[in-house]
């Protein structure tokens, strides 16, 4: 694969350019049309790599890419998921070059989706070509690349349910995830869940002057705020009564394999421009972002926010808030609690309202499988050392549901790095790792 990748590396980045140019917002509907164009040029790259077959199918929402080539009903069956749908680039003004103008700096791409998931999906249908073009494919293979992973995948469950026999396969092959570090390799083992929520808290009937009402009304931005600080205790600890009952404490045997992964807590203040990290009393960084849950504000507002000052008493005011779970904690179960949770804490003199917006669960994979044990050791012989086993922070809800309706494990084989900064400005994937993940899902195939 690195003597491919190098003879067509100008014509795999310009292709992967291609792609990144679309701005496939999911989130906003005036990019519906540019998520059909990239959906279109992706069937397009599939059939050009091998594919004997790609098209996009209507769901509720955005399109679903499927492609396949099947050589033999006999043999294994790979299914890789990836998604082509990114994040809003706001804030604009903090990017150093235009979001969808590609460029290479520092021997990085800098693009919104050149990390996530973009660049790393477009590294399973290289390494597909490359198996394809040199006879080496021992395995049927397919692809479903989905455009609403970034607002929670709301109609690929239906749509995969109603393609079942289409979508079968032994493993799902998915690479939306990163490793600890380019010298310390990983593989994720698992995913926390997510329920994400918005409270709406009501007030007067319209914004009143702060002079002639103010310490008189309930202000509802003082009260969001009351509600919001009392979702967490000084332990860490997220108050919802029955927020724990399902998760699942780690044996200190579990607890010491996962600590093996290197984790430098200067390093980690310095590259997050901080003095000091806090959250659950008891747990390591590495754990309260891996197998513990955690509750944050993602945003609040209400009132006046120009420039300038507007002495306005709000009458309305709301806050966006994620609760990442572990797995066993079901995320329509923890909705409900929140939702419960929120009126009981919730000041006299404002009246709240609360809507979930997506979640999904968490899942676990073992390293015992064979899958995984093909990728340690593809990885393994890449990167020089073998992989650590991780479990990953972030989520992807979708896959607990396909591996529900399939009946397979996900195995995440990701290349990314914290370094890129997925959903923020300035999001990059580093060359040397969009290479290394290619050969790394070639050996993969190899091995498994």
């Amino acid at each position: 694969m690195k003597q491919y990748y190098s003879e067509n590396k100008e014509r795999f980045l310009e292709e992967l350019f291609e792609i990144l140019r679309i701005p496939s917002i999911s989130s906003s509907t005036a990019h519906k049309d540019d998520m059909f164009r990239c959906a279109e040029k992706l069937t397009e790259l599939l059939k050009a790599a091998g594919a004997d077959k790609a098209d996009v199918y209507p769901t509720d929402g955005h399109p679903v890419v499927y492609g396949e080539k099947i050589i033999d009903p006999s043999l294994k069956t790979i299914l890789i998921y990836g998604h082509y749908d990114v994040q809003p680039v706001d804030p604009i003004e903090l990017w150093h070059s235009d979001p969808f103008q590609p460029e290479i700096r520092n021997e990085a791409i800098y693009a919104r989706g050149a990390n996530d998931d973009k660049g790393q999906l477009f590294m399973h249908i290289k390494a597909f070509e490359y198996i394809v073009q040199k006879g080496l494919q021992r395995h049927n293979i397919k692809f479903i690349l989905e455009g609403e992973e970034e607002i929670g995948s709301p109609s690929l469950a239906k749509w995969a349910q109603e393609h079942k026999e289409m979508l079968k396969c032994d493993i799902m092959l998915v690479s939306d995830t990163t490793m600890i570090g380019e010298k310390t390799p990983s593989i994720n083992c698992g995913m926390r869940g997510l329920s994400y929520m918005e409270i709406e808290v009501d007030g007067p009937n319209k914004d009143l002057h702060s002079g002639h009402y103010g310490g008189a009304v309930v202000n509802p931005l003082n009260a969001l705020c009351t509600i919001v600080d009392r979702l967490i205790d000084a332990d860490g600890r997220i108050t919802i009564k029955g927020f724990y009952d399902d998760v699942v404490e780690l044996s200190t045997e579990d607890r010491a394999m996962l600590a093996r992964a290197p984790f430098d807590a200067k390093e980690y203040n310095e590259f997050l421009d901080i003095d000091d990290v806090n959250g659950e009393k008891g747990y390591s960084t590495p754990e309260r972002t891996g197998i513990r849950p955690s509750l944050d504000v993602n945003g609040i507002w209400g009132g006046f926010t120009g420039e300038g000052a507007k002495t306005v008493l709000p009458s309305k005011a709301f806050a966006k808030i994620s609760m990442r779970l572990v797995p066993n904690q079901d995320w329509k179960k923890i909705s409900q609690l929140f939702e419960e949770h929120i009126k009981t804490i919730t000041p006299k003199g404002v009246r709240v309202k609360v809507t979930t917006h997506h979640g999904g669960n968490g899942f676990l994979i073992p390293i015992s499988s064979d899958a995984y044990k093909a990728a340690a050791k593809a990885v393994g012989e890449v990167y020089g050392i073998e992989p650590v086993p991780s479990r990953g922070g972030g989520s992807i809800p979708v896959l607990a549901e396909m591996q529900q309706i399939l009946g397979v494990d996900p195995l995440l084989i990701g290349f990314g790095l914290e370094r890129d900064t997925i959903h923020s400005p300035n999001e990059s994937y580093l060359l040397s790792q969009f290479e290394k993940g290619m050969e790394s899902i070639a050996l993969f195939y190899k091995y498994y």
